[in-house]
C-alpha cells in the first residue's frame, strides 16, 4: 500500500481524517466526489482522495501550517475546497469557511477575528478580493488557488497554485513518512473541527467553534434517522460557509460514505441535479418556491389538454399522495388513479424537476407553507423539515418517515432534549453543541443557562405529540399597543407562502396595528403581468403598477382572514402595506448572506416609509441609494403607494 493511505496506525473513528482513512481502506473504489468540469462528470474515489488530502495536507505542513491554525476557505463547492478542510483537520488546524460571495470589507472581519494565516480560494476574483484587504490582515501569510485560469501574471510569492502544493506535498511526504500519520493520531474528538460563522442579523458575526465529536453525533444522528447508505448522492450547491453544507455535504458523507456532486456552476445547478439524480437533496423554502413557480409557469404556456390533465392528477395527489407516501391506508379507485398519474404527470415532472430517485429530501432555515410541503410530497418526493442553529450543527429536530407535519419542525433529533422556558423560548441540550464563541467567553456564557442548555433565541412549543412549532425569534415577539401578541415573522412567512411575494417585513411592536413592507417576485410577477399585456421596464416599474398593487392586496387580505382563526395572533391582521421600490439585497446589507433580513437595519434606513404607513398618507416618495455587484453604486426613487387593507372582525372565544 502507498505511504499516501495507511491507516493501520490509526484506532478509532472519532475524527473526520479517521472516517476518511477509514472509507479509502474499506472501500478504496467508491465514488467519493465528482466534479462536472468542461461538461464532463469526473469522478474520484475514496482511495484517491485520501491519497490527495494527505498531499494537500503534508503540503501545508511544508508551507508552515501547525496545529491550531485556522484555513479560510473562499469558493464555491469544489471537491479541492472540500479535500482542504480534511487536509487542515488532519494537522489539528481549523477550516473557516467563508460566503464566496461577499465583498472584499465583509470577508474582512472574519480574517482578522480568525487570525487567518493560511487561505484557500476558488479562482482568480477570490484571490483578489483578498489581495485588496491582506494589508488589514497582518496574519495571513500564503493563499492557495484551485483554479488557475486568469492567474498567469500574478508573481507574488504568497501564491500558490494547489496543483503545485500537491508536488509539494508528495515530496514533503517522501522526505518525512510520518508526520501524516503521526498528526491524525494526536487528533482528538474533542477538537475543534471547523470554525463557522453567524450571519450577524443583529451585530458582528460570531465565529462558531464545534468539535469532531459534536458534527459526527450529529451526522450519526441525521443517518440513522432517515436510513442513509454509502450508495447515495448529494448535490452540493449551497455555500460551504453554511452549516447545512457542512453536514449535509461534509459530516454526513464522510459518516454515511455517499457521494459528494459538486456542480459546473451557479447557473448550471438545475441541469446538474437532473444529470446526477442526487438520493438525498437539500433546499431551503425559496428554493422549492421557486422550482413550484417555474413549475406553474411552464403549465400556464402548455395546450388546454395538459393543463387540464395536470390539473385534474393533481388534484388525485392533493387527494391521496400524502398518505401513499406515508404508507397509510387508501382506497383502490384512489390508488389505481394515483398509479396513472405517476405515469402520465408525477413521474415526468420528478424527472423534469431532478428528484426522480430521491429518497428524502429536506428544508430548513425558514418557515415553508403547507401548500407548497403538501405539493411536494404530494407527487411522490419525500420532503421533510428540520431544525437547528449553527450552535447545533443544524441538528435538534428531524421528522422521521410516517411521522411527518406541515406545521412543525420535528420531534427532538437522537440524543437531543428539549425544553420550553418560561417566557416561551426554545432550550435545546445534547452531544452537538458548540465548543464556544472563537474568543468570546462572554457571548458563550450568554447563550448555555445553568443547565446546559443552549437558548436558541426561538420562541416555540411543543405539540401533543412531542413536535416541535416554532413561533418566531423571541426578540422579535413583542405585544401591539392593546397587549396582544406581535410575532412578525409568523405572519412574514404566511405572506411569503404566495409565489408574487418574495420577501416581507412587518412593524407593529408597541403600535397600534401592523403594517408592511412587500418584496414582489419579479419572474412570477412579471410572468403574470406579460400574460395580461402589461408592460413594465424593470422592477421598480412593476412594483408600482397599480394591477400588481391589487395583486398583493388580494394575497394580503387573505392573510388577515386566515389569521382571524388563530386566536394567538388574530389581532396581527395587516392594515397597510406598501411595495418596496427595490429588492431587499445582501449587497445593500439589507439581509444577511443567508438572506435573512436584518430587521433593525430595515427599519432604520427606511424610516421614512415606516412614519408614512403610520401617518397615514397615501404615498411617500423615497430615493435610495444602491450597490451593484461590480462594486459601481447609484440610485432608485419611486413614489410609493401605500395600500389599505381590508381586516376582519376578532371573535373572541366564551370563556
Amino acid at each position: 500500500m502507498p505511504s499516501e493511505a495507511r491507516p493501520e496506525s490509526l484506532t478509532g473513528l472519532h475524527t473526520f481524517p479517521r472516517l476518511l482513512l477509514n472509507h479509502a481502506r474499506s472501500r478504496p473504489d467508491a465514488p467519493a466526489m465528482r466534479e462536472k468540469y468542461l461538461g464532463i462528470w469526473q469522478t474520484l474515489s475514496w482511495a484517491e482522495v485520501a491519497v490527495r488530502v494527505r498531499a494537500l495536507a503534508c503540503g501545508l505542513a511544508e508551507l508552515g501550517f501547525r496545529r491550531g491554525d485556522n484555513l479560510a476557505i473562499i469558493g464555491d463547492n469544489r471537491p479541492h475546497l472540500y479535500m482542504m478542510m480534511s487536509a487542515a483537520q488532519a494537522l489539528g488546524g481549523v477550516p473557516v469557511p467563508l460566503y464566496q460571495d461577499a465583498v472584499a470589507n465583509e470577508m474582512l472581519f472574519v480574517m482578522q477575528d480568525a487570525g487567518i494565516c493560511f487561505a484557500v480560494v476558488e479562482d482568480q476574483e477570490q484571490v483578489d478580493k483578498l489581495l485588496e484587504i491582506m494589508p488589514q490582515v497582518g496574519t495571513l501569510e500564503h493563499i492557495i488557488y484551485d483554479d488557475a485560469r486568469g492567474m498567469r501574471h500574478y508573481t507574488q510569492p504568497f501564491l500558490h497554485d494547489i496543483q503545485e502544493l500537491i508536488e509539494m506535498g508528495r515530496i514533503h511526504d517522501r522526505n518525512h513518512p510520518d508526520v501524516f500519520d503521526n498528526e491524525v493520531s494526536k487528533g482528538h474528538h474533542d477538537d475543534v473541527s471547523v470554525m463557522l460563522y453567524t450571519s450577524g442579523t443583529t451585530g458582528k458575526p460570531k465565529g462558531v467553534c464545534q468539535t469532531h465529536a459534536a458534527f459526527i453525533s450529529a451526522a450519526q444522528g441525521g443517518v440513522q434517522v432517515d436510513r442513509m447508505s454509502g450508495d447515495g448522492d448529494i448535490l452540493s450547491y449551497l455555500p460551504m460557509a453554511w452549516v447545512g453544507d457542512h453536514l449535509f455535504s461534509y459530516a454526513q458523507a464522510l459518516v454515511a460514505g455517499f457521494t459528494i456532486n459538486c456542480p459546473e456552476s451557479a447557473e448550471t445547478v438545475m441541469t446538474d441535479l437532473r444529470e446526477i439524480g442526487p438520493t438525498y437533496y437539500f433546499a431551503p423554502p425559496r428554493v422549492f418556491e421557486s422550482l413550484l413557480t417555474s413549475v406553474m409557469i411552464r403549465m400556464e404556456d402548455a395546450g388546454k389538454v395538459k393543463q387540464k390533465l395536470f390539473h385534474y392528477f393533481m388534484g388525485v395527489a392533493k387527494r391521496c399522495g400524502g398518505a401513499i407516501l406515508d404508507g397509510k391506508p387508501v382506497g383502490v379507485s384512489d390508488r389505481l388513479m394515483y398509479w396513472l398519474g405517476n405515469v402520465l404527470i408525477y413521474g415526468p415532472l420528478r424527472n423534469v424537476l431532478g428528484m426522480s430517485r430521491i429518497r428524502v429530501a429536506y428544508t430548513a432555515g425558514a418557515a415553508i407553507g403547507p401548500e407548497l410541503f403538501g405539493f411536494f410530497r404530494s407527487i411522490g418526493i419525500n420532503l421533510k423539515q428540520l431544525y437547528g442553529q449553527t450552535e447545533t450543527c443544524a441538528y435538534v429536530c428531524l421528522q422521521p418517515d410516517g411521522q411527518v407535519k406541515s406545521d412543525t419542525v420535528g420531534a427532538p433529533a437522537p440524543s437531543v432534549e428539549i425544553r420550553i422556558a418560561d417566557n416561551g423560548e426554545v432550550l435545546v441540550k445534547g452531544p452537538m453543541l458548540l465548543k464556544g464563541y472563537y474568543k468570546r467567553p462572554d457571548a458563550t456564557a450568554e447563550s448555555i443557562n445553568a443547565e446546559g442548555y443552549f437558548m436558541t433565541g426561538d420562541a416555540g412549543f411543543l405539540d401533543a405529540d412531542g413536535h416541535l412549532k416554532i413561533i418566531d425569534r423571541a426578540k422579535d415577539v413583542g405585544k401591539l399597543s392593546s397587549g396582544a401578541m406581535f410575532a412578525p415573522n409568523y405572519i412574514e412567512n404566511k405572506l411569503k407562502f404566495f409565489q408574487h411575494i418574495k420577501e416581507v417585513v412587518c412593524f407593529g411592536h408597541e403600535r397600534d396595528m401592523v403594517c408592511a413592507f412587500i418584496n414582489i417576485d419579479v419572474g412570477a410577477v412579471g410572468n403574470w403581468a406579460e400574460r395580461r399585456g402589461i408592460a413594465y421596464s424593470g422592477y421598480t416599474d412593476l412594483a408600482g403598477k397599480p394591477e400588481v398593487l391589487d395583486l398583493i392586496r388580494e394575497c394580503v387580505e387573505k392573510i388577515n382572514a386566515d389569521l382571524v382563526h388563530d386566536a394567538m395572533v388574530a389581532d396581527s391582521q395587516i392594515h397597510r402595506f406598501l411595495v418596496l421600490h427595490k429588492e431587499l439585497d445582501p449587497d445593500d446589507d439589507e439581509l444577511t448572506r443567508t438572506r435573512k433580513v436584518r430587521r433593525n437595519f430595515v427599519a432604520e434606513k427606511y424610516g421614512v416609509l415606516i412614519d408614512a404607513l403610520y401617518g397615514g398618507k397615501s404615498s411617500q416618495f423615497i430615493e435610495t441609494e444602491v450597490k451593484f455587484e461590480e462594486g459601481r453604486r447609484g440610485k432608485v426613487s419611486a413614489d410609493l403607494k401605500i395600500i389599505d387593507v381590508k381586516t376582519f372582525p376578532v371573535v373572541k372565544k366564551a370563556a
